[in-house]
């Protein structure tokens, strides 16, 4: 008979790892199941506001929150789950692409974010032929290029500052008259000359010839010559894998959590991203609060239910 771990985490980035760090800690048999080894943040190339670290890389702080779930006693398996079954009160199988299955009594979620997409002509067709969601990822087949960053966030404009040391020039497209990223961030990038601000402007279509991507047609009817598109328009949780268990969800798709990260199917507890809780504060420091605290409860309650 297989093993029946306690617990399941699913997502190995900033929530997913401390879970299982936690879980651990409180003795509870568990693994860690993520496609990308610590998430979204370990392809963000600079890291400012973890407590401790005053600047780093998102690669190297995921290593850090990798190695400490490992040696507190998880482990850490490389796959995408493909799906989550409930069999009954605190039995779950989860079905990783391989086909390999894991048998649990509980599941925390931690699968964070899918990107938002522009939904415009040539964004589909040419994904990776000039079209990016990740600046870190794709930056350096654009050197000495010319690129374009959508969105005005956090996210926009970080990408924008590490493709401004790679790009011959990076065009920021905002679509209203401000962008709402931290000031810190606006004013680091105002500093680079080759870092171009583009206010009312949004992308109608990607276009492209026999040689590539040559620009973007803009909804005013403008037309900018373009290498290459780094869209950072948001994102939507990632709940696929246990839309079926009908969680109960608030307007944004976010599962909705308690105050000790458990969903309205019982057993089932989610962290971060995914969820309602922390106020959408979309941080590390509270990504990781919340796995430790999914963690915690999943402890108490196995602990009150004596199994």
């Amino acid at each position: 008979m297989s093993q029946i771990y306690n617990t399941i985490i699913i997502g190995a980035g900033s929530a997913g790892l401390p879970a299982g760090m936690y879980a651990s800690r409180y003795k509870l048999s568990n693994i860690i199941i993520g496609e990308l080894p610590g998430g979204a943040l370990a392809t963000s190339h600079c890291v400012e506001n973890w407590p401790g670290v005053q600047s780093d890389s998102g690669k190297s702080i995921m290593e850090s929150f990798a190695d400490h779930a490992r040696s507190a006693g998880s482990t850490i398996i490389q796959e995408r789950v493909e799906t989550v079954t409930k069999n009954g009160e605190y039995d779950f199988t989860v079905t990783a692409t391989s086909g390999t299955t894991y048998n649990s009594k509980t599941v925390i979620l931690a699968t964070g974010n899918q990107y938002k997409k522009l939904g415009v002509p040539g964004e589909a067709e040419f994904i990776g032929q000039g079209v990016s969601y990740c600046a870190t990822c794709d930056g350096n087949f654009f050197r000495d290029l010319s690129v374009a960053v959508v969105g005005g966030g956090n996210t926009a404009i970080t990408e924008a500052l590490y493709l401004a040391e790679i790009a011959r020039e990076v065009h920021i497209l905002v679509r209203t008259d401000k962008v709402r990223a931290e000031d810190i961030w606006v004013e680091k990038a105002k500093k680079h000359s080759n870092i171009i601000f583009h206010y009312f402007t949004e992308v109608a279509e990607i276009q492209w010839d026999m040689m590539g991507m040559k620009s973007i047609l803009c909804k005013d009817g403008t037309t900018l010559p373009l290498d290459g598109i780094f869209i950072a328009v948001g994102n939507v949780p990632y709940t696929g894998l246990v839309d079926h268990l009908s969680p109960e969800k608030d307007t944004e798709g976010c599962i909705v959590v308690d105050k000790r990260q458990e969903t309205t199917v019982k057993w089932l507890y989610a962290a971060w991203d995914v969820t309602t809780n922390s106020n959408k504060f979309r941080q590390t420091i509270m990504s990781a609060a919340e796995g430790c605290l999914a963690a915690n409860s999943v402890h108490e309650d196995i602990l009150r239910m004596g199994h």
